[in-house]
C-alpha cells in the first residue's frame, strides 16, 4: 500500500431486523453519500459483523477479511474487519423505533482496516465503545461513534507497533490446548491445503488462526492477497534480496525467504466466514484457505469444504485427505520439539492467568514459543536447500558438509518434505532465495537424533494420562523399558504394538463418546415429539 494515500479506517453500525435479517445502517468516515459496501462489492459485510450464535452472549468479535477494489491511487488489496457485538431489551431503549418489533436488539458496531497488526488495539477501544454506546439506551445518538472513528487514524497507521504480539495472540493457549497437534497444525498450514476451523465462540475461532498463521515470522504484516483468489500482489513484487546483515534480524528473515507467502493467487484467509460465503470456498479458482465458521450445519458438509477439520469445541482434529494424513505425520525429531515446547508450557500454565508463565520468566512465554518456531522453520527451510543440494550433487563429496551426516530434511518427515515442494508457497520461496541459504543457518532439524528411552516414556505417560489407562498400562511400560536394553529390533515391535493399543483404545472411546452423543440426540426428539403429543391432547 502507498504511504502516499493511507487508507483511512472505516465504521459502520450493523444491526439485524426482523424481517430484513442483517443489514448496515450508517457508515462513518465517508462522504455522505457514499456506500462503500455498494462501491467494493460487500453484500456479505451485515453477515461477517454479526456472526451465527453472537446473539447466545452478551459480547462477542468477529474477524473477517474483505477485497477492496482497484482505485487511481492504489491497486486491489485486502481489508481487515472487526466487530463488536452486543444486545439488549427493547422495552429498556429510551426512544424504540417502530420497526422494533422483538423483545431484543442486537447491533455491531464495525471498524475495517488496513492494517491487521492494529487490531488488538481496535479490538480494546471497540470494546469500551460499544458498550458505551448501548449503556446510553438511544441508538440515535451517534456522537461517541464519530470520535472513536475520527481516532483511529493515528492508531492503525501507526507502524511502530509490533504487530505479532500487539493483536494479543493467545499462543500459550493454542499450545496448551492442542499440544502436540500444534506442530501438525503448522505444518498443514505450509502445505496449503483447505484448513477449516469450527467453533461457538467467534473470537476464540478468529483469534487461533491468526495465532496459527503469526507462527510464519512476518506473515501479518504481508496479508495484501488474502482476501480474495484473485489476488497476487506480493508475488508480482517480490525480488530476490541482494545483501544480508546477520546482526539484523529483518534482513536474516527476508534473505532467508521469510515470510513464506500462504495467501497469494488461489488462497484466501477468512477468520470468520459466513455460510454466505460458501460459494467462493467451492468455486474451482480457490485451491487453498484458512477459514472459521461457527455454524454447526457445515460440519454436515466437512469432506467437501475441508482437508482438514479443527473442532474448538471438542479439541479435535479431523483429516479427511489419506495423503495430507500421511504427510502430516510427525517425525521423531519433531515429537521430542514439540514435547519440549508444550512442557515448557505446561509446567508453567495459571489458569488465572493463562497468558504468562507462572514463573513471570522467559521459558513458556510468548516471547519463547515465538522464538522456538522461528528457529524452527529457518532449521526446516536451510535441511530443505541441503536436500536440495544434495541431489544435484551427489558426486561430488567434497561440496557436501562435513559436519552434516546424510539428509537433514528426513527428520522433518520425507513425505511432507515432498508435499511442500509441490505448494506455490514453496516454489516462490525456492525462486527467490539463495540456493546455498545452508551456509547461513545449519540444515539441522532442532531435536536432531535417535529414538530414547526419555522420548517413548513421555510420549506414552502424555497418551495414558490423556485415556486414563494408567492401571491397564503400567505393565506395559515395564516390558517396553526392558526391550530397550535388549535391542532395538525389540524396541520397535514392543512400541508399535503398544502404539497400536493405544489407539485402538482411543479409537473406541472416540466411537463411545460418538454414539452417546447420538443416543442423547435421539432421546431429546423423542421427548420433543411426546412433548408435542400431549400438548396436542
Amino acid at each position: 500500500m502507498s504511504t502516499e494515500h493511507p487508507f483511512t479506517p472505516l465504521v459502520t453500525i450493523v444491526g439485524f431486523h426482523h424481517a430484513r435479517g442483517p443489514e448496515v445502517e450508517q457508515w462513518f468516515g465517508v462522504d455522505d453519500g457514499l456506500d462503500p459496501a455498494t462501491e467494493h462489492e460487500w453484500p456479505l459485510l451485515p453477515f461477517m459483523a454479526l456472526s451465527d450464535g453472537a446473539h447466545a452472549s452478551t459480547e462477542d468479535f468477529s474477524y473477517f477479511t474483505l477485497r477492496h477494489n482497484a482505485t487511481e491511487s492504489r491497486p486491489a488489496m485486502s481489508l481487515f474487519g472487526i466487530s463488536c457485538t452486543r444486545q439488549m431489551e427493547a422495552n429498556k431503549l429510551l426512544h424504540r423505533p417502530a420497526d422494533v418489533t422483538r423483545s431484543t436488539v442486537q447491533k455491531a458496531i464495525v471498524v475495517i482496516t488496513a492494517n491487521p497488526h492494529a487490531l488488538g488495539q481496535i479490538r480494546e477501544r471497540l470494546s469500551m465503545v460499544t458498550a458505551a454506546w448501548f449503556a446510553q439506551r438511544d441508538f440515535t445518538d451517534l456522537d461517541i461513534i464519530k470520535k472513536f472513528q475520527e481516532s483511529l487514524c493515528d492508531t492503525v497507521n501507526d507502524r511502530g507497533l509490533d504487530g505479532d504480539q500487539y493483536l494479543g495472540l493467545p499462543l500459550r493457549a493454542l499450545i496448551h490446548e492442542f499440544r502436540h497437534q500444534v506442530l501438525v497444525l503448522f505444518k498443514c498450514c505450509l502445505l496449503q491445503p483447505k484448513m477449516l476451523f469450527f467453533g461457538s465462540r467467534c473470537e476464540q475461532l478468529c483469534m487461533m488462526q491468526f495465532s496459527l498463521i503469526s507462527l510464519i515470522p512476518g506473515l501479518l504484516r504481508n496479508l495484501q492477497d488474502c482476501a480474495d483468489p484473485e489476488l497476487d500482489s506480493y508475488h508480482q513484487g517480490l525480488v530476490r534480496p541482494t545483501s544480508l546483515r546477520t546482526s539484523d534480524r529483518g534482513s536474516l528473515l527476508s534473505y532467508m525467504g521469510l515470510p513464506l507467502q500462504l495467501f497469494g493467487k488461489g488462497s484466501l484467509f477468512g477468520p470468520y466466514t459466513p455460510l454466505q460465503q460458501l460459494d467462493m470456498l467451492a468455486d474451482e479458482g480457490t485451491k487453498s484457505y484458512v477459514v472459521g465458521s461457527t455454524n454447526s450445519l457445515l460440519l454436515q458438509q466437512r469432506d467437501r469444504y475441508s482437508d482438514i477439520l479443527i473442532n474448538l469445541d471438542e479439541r479435535t482434529i479431523n483429516i479427511s485427505s489419506p495423503s495430507l494424513r500421511a504427510a502430516l505425520n510427525l517425525s521423531v525429531a519433531d515429537r521430542r520439539w514439540i514435547d519440549f515446547l508444550a512442557q515448557s508450557v505446561q509446567d508453567t500454565w495459571d489458569d488465572a492467568n493463562p497468558n504468562r508463565p507462572t514463573t513471570m520468566g522467559y521459558m513458556g512465554s510468548e516471547d519463547f514459543i515465538r522464538l522456538q518456531f522461528e528457529d524452527y522453520l529457518l532449521a526446516l527451510i536451510s535441511s530443505v536447500k541441503y536436500h536440495n543440494h544434495l541431489k544435484d550433487n551427489h558426486h561430488d563429496p567434497k561440496s557436501l558438509l562435513s559436519e552434516i551426516d546424510g539428509d537433514p530434511s528426513l527428520e522433518f518427515g520425507a513425505e511432507w518434505v515432498e508435499a511442500w515442494m509441490r505448494t506455490d508457497n514453496y516454489r516462490m520461496f525456492n525462486k527467490f532465495t539463495d540456493s546455498h541459504l545452508f551456509d547461513i543457518i545449519e540444515p539441522r532439524h532442532p531435536c536432531t537424533g535417535a529414538l530414547t528411552i526419555e522420548d517413548i516414556q513421555r510420549r506414552f505417560s502424555q497418551q495414558i494420562s490423556e485415556l486414563h489407562l494408567d492401571e491397564r498400562f503400567n505393565s506395559a511400560q515395564e516390558v517396553l523399558g526392558k526391550h530397550l536394553a535388549s535391542g532395538q529390533k525389540k524396541v520397535s515391535s514392543a512400541f508399535n504394538q503398544l502404539w497400536t493399543d493405544l489407539e485402538v483404545m482411543r479409537e473406541a472411546q472416540k466411537r463411545k463418546a460418538q454414539e452417546e452423543k447420538e443416543n442423547q440426540l435421539s432421546r431429546s426428539s423423542s421427548n420433543t415429539a411426546a412433548g408435542e403429543g400431549n400438548r396436542g391432547r
